[in-house]
């Protein structure tokens, strides 16, 4: 998953739903084959899989909507390392992206220009008050609306993709 390519590849089968190697080629700006050797990568490890329909080269492939965590208490040092240059990378990416939309915010509809945000605060917090906001902030993103990802018809009229990006760490 530590790989710029494979990080733009699911993002592109999150919001644009099952694409082949092609398809998703032209979308990030790589060669169909580097994508097609990256979607492999990526279906052994369980983060996409093949959809139906598909026939030879012309095979699409989907996310698998699974949650994504990196570096967890207990892991080797070594799998600490990887997780921590990961979160850096899709950190970067994700920041890259809040910069972008402050620059054509004023572009939106009105509704739009006014609903993103940003938030930031400090609380004193237990580890177990920590653990229970992520379990909110998971039940009311992932659960509530997990549903809309493999079902367009879920999706209300006027919805689109939010993405939304949450990080809590002891301060020093």
């Amino acid at each position: 998953m530590a790989h710029p390519v494979r990080l733009k590849l699911v993002n592109e089968l999150v919001l644009g739903g099952a694409a082949t190697a092609t398809e998703l080629a032209e979308r990030v700006g790589e060669s169909p084959a580097n994508c097609s050797w990256h979607l492999r990568q990526l279906a052994k490890w369980g983060y996409i899989e093949e959809a139906e329909g598909g026939v030879g080269r012309n095979r699409p492939w989907r996310w698998v909507p699974v949650g994504n965590r990196w570096g967890s208490a207990g892991d080797s040092p070594e799998l600490l390392r990887v997780g921590a240059e990961l979160n850096a990378l899709v950190l970067s990416q994700e920041l890259a992206l809040r910069e972008a939309w402050d620059e054509q915010r004023l572009a939106e509809p009105e509704p739009w220009r006014h609903a993103g945000f940003t938030v930031q605060n400090i609380a004193w917090l237990t580890a177990e008050e920590l653990a229970e906001i992520e379990t909110a902030i998971v039940a009311m993103t992932v659960n509530k609306y997990g549903e809309r990802f493999g079902d367009p018809a879920q999706r209300p009229e006027g919805s689109r993709p939010v993405r939304l990006v949450a990080w809590a760490h002891p301060a020093r």
